[in-house]
């Protein structure tokens, strides 16, 4: 049975993302620091809590992984939202906080991931981004700067591990319905001066589709690019967002 480690896999995006693989034959691995969160998950799922940005943590859960017979499908998913505030009101630590999970996560992940693969001669990487990774957003500087730095990231290792049989591919999100989208907003009313739903509006009115995404669009992409109907491709940036027309709408 192809194996998949999805990392912040216990809500959200991460567990639209287990389902979507353990409909399609999947053994699922999650990780998160939700301990909580994971005791919610299937039981048939493995599970590991464990901070997406420390060395430390994501080495046990590799140990773990290699001694189960390695990993076919990375989803390198953690991230946080960061704060919402001018650049010159952002704190260092927010800063650095936002950008540890979003980019040092990702980066953990992948490099135990790239020896199992490369053992096996095979592998899938598919790593989150944002719609914050292709055009930016005011008040969000340390998401956005993570975000866009991932993009490179996947874009080196699809490079790197192409030549061993292993893909790497973005996705990006456009604003995802759920409770982590509502802290955004309310965050990001009050510092435009804006009601919360004014902000929805607007982030909605800034698609041609006119809407927000569900989780398990993002999870239907992540399962296909991990398919072998996607065999061929790699180093790719797409974007699950309903086509963002305009990233900062101001109505």
């Amino acid at each position: 049975m192809a194996r998949v480690l999805i990392t912040a896999g216990a809500s959200g995006i991460g567990r639209a993302m287990g389902e979507g693989f353990a409909a399609a034959g999947y053994e699922v691995w999650v990780t998160d620091v939700n301990e909580a969160g994971l005791g919610e998950l299937p039981a048939d799922w493995i599970t590991h809590r464990a901070n997406a940005a420390s060395e430390e943590d994501m080495q046990a859960v590799f140990k773990a992984i290699t001694i189960a017979g390695g990993v076919d499908v990375l989803c390198a998913n953690a991230g946080v939202a960061g704060p919402t505030a001018k650049v010159e009101d952002v704190e260092l630590a927010d800063w650095q906080a936002c950008v540890s999970v979003n980019l040092e996560g990702a980066f953990l992940a992948a490099k135990y991931a790239a020896p199992l693969m490369k053992a096996a001669g095979k592998g899938a990487i598919v790593v989150t981004s944002s719609t914050a990774g292709q055009y930016g957003y005011p008040n969000r500087a340390p998401y956005s700067a993570a975000k866009w730095a991932v993009i490179g990231l996947t874009k080196t290792l699809a490079m790197e591990l192409g030549p061993h049989g292993i893909r790497a591919n973005v996705i990006c999100p456009g604003a995802v319905e759920g409770p982590r989208i509502e802290g955004v907003l309310e965050r990001e009313a009050a510092a435009k001066g804006m009601t919360r739903d004014e902000v929805y509006q607007g982030y909605a009115s800034g698609t041609s589709m006119g809407r927000f995404v569900e989780a398990s669009d993002i999870a239907n992409m992540a399962v296909f690019l991990a398919s072998d109907a996607a065999r061929l491709v790699s180093g790719q940036v797409i974007a699950v967002d309903g086509h963002t027309e305009n990233p900062d709408p101001k109505v």
